[in-house]
C-alpha cells in the first residue's frame, strides 16, 4: 500500500520538474510513513511512498522485472498474487521480491496493456516501458485507489492525491463552476470531474498510455461492470463460493488485520468470514456516541465480536471532538464531500492504527449491489415504468399514467425529446411541495444520463439555486453555456436493475463512499480493504441480474440467503444504521463553529456564491430531516477550499 506520483514530459525534465516531484511525494507521507523510492529518466520522474503489508523487508519499489527493462511503483494490493506468481514462474519467470506488486511487472512482459485483465484487487500504478519508452497508467476496476492526473504543456502529471498533485503544477487551477454546481446538487463531484479546471481523475477501470516518440496521450476502458456475461444457476450458492474465496484472499497480510464493525449485515458478515479465514487474531473496531443513543451500535459490534471472539475496541464520538477536527478531516478527503459520517470513518481508523492494526476490512458496498437502499429500488422500478412509457407500453390507468395524468398534466402523445423536455420542465417547475414533483426529480436524478429528463432537471436545479439566492455571478455566468452531463450511451433495451447499480456504483459508491474510505483511512496510515466491491463479486451479481432479476425481492435477498450459515439470526434480523451520526446536531454545530468563513470567503470571493447566499447559509436556513443541507455544502466546500487551495507548491515540503 503506497501513494505514488510522477510527471512525464514530451521534452527533458528540468531540476525544478524533478523537484516538484519531490514535494509530490512528500506531500503523501502519511500514504506511505515506512518510506520512500523514485526512478528517473530523461523525460520521466516517479516518486513513492509505501506503508508495508506484504513483504516487509524486501518488497521495496520501484519494482523491476528480470532485465529492468519494466520498472512499476504501485499503489495498492493484488489478492490474487499468489496464484499468478506461481503461474508466471512456470513461464520462466524470475522474481527478485515477495511482494505482490512485482506481479504486474512480469504480467506485463506477458500480456502487455493486458496484464490488468489478470489483477485481482485494489491497485493505482505506473509502470515504465524502457525499450518503448511509454508510460502506462492503470486504475483498478471499481476505483478503490485513487489517480489525480493534470495534462498541459506537454507533460501528464499525475497523484494518488490531489493535495500531492497541486504541488507539481505551475499554478493552482481554478474552481470549474460545472463540477462545483454537481457537488451542489450530490454532494460530492462524480468523476472524472474534480473541482478544479483541468484536474481528472483517471476513471476507474481505465488505463492511460503516454508515448513519448511520437507524443501520444490515449485513455482506454478495458472494465465495465454492465458488460459482464450473463449466468444461469443459483446466484445463492455462487455468491456464497465467492464471498468465501474472497474472504481467504483478501486477509492476506505480514501485518494484524482488523474490521470495521457496526451492527450492520455488511460489516457482521465481512467480521465472520475473515475470522474463519485469518490465522491470527483479528481485532473489531467501532464507535459510538454520548449517551449511547438509538444510533450508537457499540453493544451489538461487541456482542458480535465476543461470539466470534474477537477483541473489541470503540470509542466513543463527542460532538466537539468532531468540530475540532473537522478541517483536518476535509483536507484529508482530498475531494470535497459532504458528509457528516465522515468524521466517523477517519475516526475508526484511526483508532485502528492506535492499536497497532494497519489493515482494516469494510462493508462498503453491499448496500449498492443488493438493493440495501429503499430510494434506489423505488428509483429503478420506477424507472422501469419511464422505460415502458418511453417505449410508448403504458397503457391508460396503469401507475405511472394514473399519478402523473391526473395529478399533474396530461402525458404529451409527441414522442419527440423536446417535446418531453417541455413537459417536464413544466411538472418540475410547479413549486407547491408535492410528493409526486420530489419523487420525479429523484427519478430523474438518480438516472442522470437519460436523455429526455437530464436537462429539464439541470435547468430546474440550476433555477432553484439561482432563485434561492445561493449561486453568485460568476456561477451563473458559466453554466449558462455549459453542460454537466454527457450523452446518455446505454446499449438499448436498457436493462434498468443492471443500469442502475451502474450508476449508484460509479457516483454514490466510488465518491461519497469508496473515496472516502481511501482517504480517511491512509490519513491514519490504515489500508482499507473492501471485499463486497471485488470486482468478481460484482460480476456475479450482474450476471444472474440479467438472468433473473431480483428488483421485486427484500433488501439484500441473496446476500442474506448467501451468509444463512455464515451469521447467528439475531444478527442477521437487525436492522442497517452503520456509523450514522448525530447528523442535524454535528452540521448546525459545525455551522456555528465556521459558518463566518462563508462571510466574504473564497466562495464568494470566486463568485461561486452571492454575498446573500453565504448570509443564508451563516443562518442555517434550509434543515430538516433526511435532506443534506445547501449550508452544510456551502461550508464543506469553503473548508475544502481553504485547506487544499492555500497552501503554494513551493512551500508543499514543509505541508503536512
Amino acid at each position: 500500500m503506497c501513494g505514488i506520483t510522477g510527471t512525464i514530459s514530451r521534452t527533458p525534465l528540468t531540476k525544478e520538474a524533478r523537484t516538484r516531484v519531490t514535494a509530490m511525494n512528500n506531500q503523501m507521507s502519511h500514504r506511505g510513513p515506512d518510506g520512500a523510492g523514485d526512478y528517473n529518466a530523461p523525460h520521466l520522474a516517479l516518486a513513492m511512498r509505501r506503508l508495508s503489508i506484504i513483504d516487509l523487508t524486501g518488497g521495496w519499489q520501484p519494482l523491476y522485472n528480470e532485465d529492468r527493462s519494466v520498472v512499476v511503483i504501485a499503489n495498492g494490493e493484488i489478492y490474487n498474487y499468489v496464484e499468478q506468481r506461481a503461474a508466471l514462474e512456470t513461464l520462466g519467470h524470475r522474481f527478485n521480491t515477495n511482494s505482490d506488486c512485482e506481479t504486474i511487472a512480469h504480467l506485463y512482459e506477458e500480456h502487455g496493456d493486458e496484464c490488468v485483465q489478470h489483477l485481482r484487487g485494489m491497485f493505482a500504478f505506473a509502470l515504465w516501458d524502457v525499450d518503448r519508452q511509454r508510460l502506462l497508467l492503470a486504475r483498478d476496476r471499481m476505483g478503490e485507489k485513487p489517480l489525480y492526473v493534470w495534462e498541459g504543456d506537454g507533460r501528464v502529471v499525475f497523484a494518488s492525491e490531489m493535495k500531492a498533485l497541486l504541488a507539481g503544477l505551475p499554478h493552482t487551477p481554478d474552481l470549474d463552476p460545472v463540477s462545483i454546481d454537481q457537488y451542489f446538487h450530490f454532494g460530492y463531484i462524480p468523476e472524472p470531474r474534480t473541482a478544479l479546471q483541468g484536474v481528472r481523475k483517471l476513471p476507474a477501470g481505465h488505463t492511460l498510455a503516454i508515448s513519448l516518440k511520437p507524443w501520444r496521450v490515449r485513455q482506454r476502458q478495458y472494465w465495465d461492470m454492465a458488460a459482464a456475461p450473463a449466468l444461469d444457476g443459483d446466484p445463492v450458492e455462487d455468491l456464497r463460493a465467492e464471498l468465501d474465496t474472497i474472504s481467504r484472499l483478501i486477509v492476506r497480510s505480514d501485518v494484524p488485520v482488523g474490521v470495521a464493525l457496526s451492527a450492520g449485515l455488511d460489516s457482521s458478515a465481512l467480521a465472520a468470514l475473515a475470522a474463519r479465514a485469518y490465522p491470527g487474531t483479528m481485532h473489531a473496531f467501532s464507535i459510538g456516541y454520548p449517551g449511547r443513543p438509538e444510533n450508537d451500535e457499540r453493544a451489538g459490534a461487541k456482542a458480535l465480536a465476543d461470539h466470534l471472539g474477537l477483541p473489541f475496541h470503540d470509542i466513543e464520538l463527542a460532538t466537539s471532538d468532531m468540530v475540532a477536527a473537522f478541517p483536518q478531516v476535509i483536507r484529508a478527503l482530498d475531494d470535497p464531500i459532504a458528509d457528516p459520517a465522515s468524521f466517523g470513518y477517519f475516526s475508526v481508523n484511526r483508532l485502528a492504527r492506535e492499536h497497532g492494526v494497519p489493515v482494516l476490512l469494510q462493508g462498503q458496498g453491499g448496500d449498492e449491489l443488493f438493493w440495501g437502499y429503499p430510494w434506489v429500488q423505488q428509483a429503478a422500478e420506477d424507472t422501469l415504468l419511464k422505460q415502458r412509457l418511453y417505449a410508448g407500453q403504458m397503457p391508460t390507468g396503469e401507475k405511472l399514467s394514473r399519478t402523473l395524468q391526473s395529478e399533474w398534466l396530461p402525458l404529451p402523445r409527441d414522442p419527440s425529446p423536446e417535446v418531453w423536455k417541455n413537459w417536464l420542465r413544466t411538472m418540475l417547475g410547479r413549486d407547491d411541495g408535492h410528493e409526486t414533483r420530489a419523487r420525479w426529480r429523484r427519478i430523474a436524478d438518480g438516472y442522470a444520463d437519460t436523455p429526455v429528463f437530464m436537462d429539464s432537471v439541470v435547468d430546474f436545479r440550476q433555477a432553484q439555486l439561482r432563485r434561492g439566492g445561493y449561486y453568485g455571478p460568476a456561477m451563473q455566468a458559466q453554466l449558462a453555456a455549459r453542460s454537466a452531463y454527457a450523452p446518455f450511451t446505454a446499449p438499448q433495451p436498457w436493462n434498468v436493475p443492471v443500469l442502475m447499480t451502474r450508476l449508484i456504483s460509479q457516483t454514490y459508491l466510488l465518491e461519497n463512499g469508496i473515496a472516502q474510505g481511501d482517504r480517511l483511512s491512509m490519513a491514519s496510515s490504515v489500508e482499507l480493504r473492501l471485499p463486497l466491491v471485488d470486482y468478481r463479486l460484482v460480476e456475479i451479481v450482474i450476471g444472474h441480474r440479467k438472468t433473473q432479476p431480483d428488483l421485486t425481492q427484500p433488501p439484500k435477498a441473496w446476500l442474506r440467503a448467501a451468509l444463512r450459515d455464515v451469521l447467528p439470526d439475531w444478527v442477521m434480523n437487525r436492522p442497517k444504521l452503520g456509523f450514522a451520526p448525530p447528523t442535524l446536531e454535528w452540521m448546525r454545530a459545525l455551522i456555528d463553529a465556521y459558518g463566518g468563513d462563508l462571510r466574504d470567503g473564497a466562495l464568494v470571493q470566486a463568485g461561486i456564491l452571492s454575498p446573500d447566499g453565504a448570509e443564508r447559509a451563516i443562518r442555517r436556513e434550509g434543515y430538516k430531516r433526511g435532506v443534506l443541507p445547501m449550508p452544510f455544502k456551502a461550508l464543506c466546500l469553503e473548508l475544502w477550499c481553504k485547506q487544499m487551495l492555500s497552501v503554494p507548491a513551493s512551500k508543499a515540503e514543509s505541508a503536512v
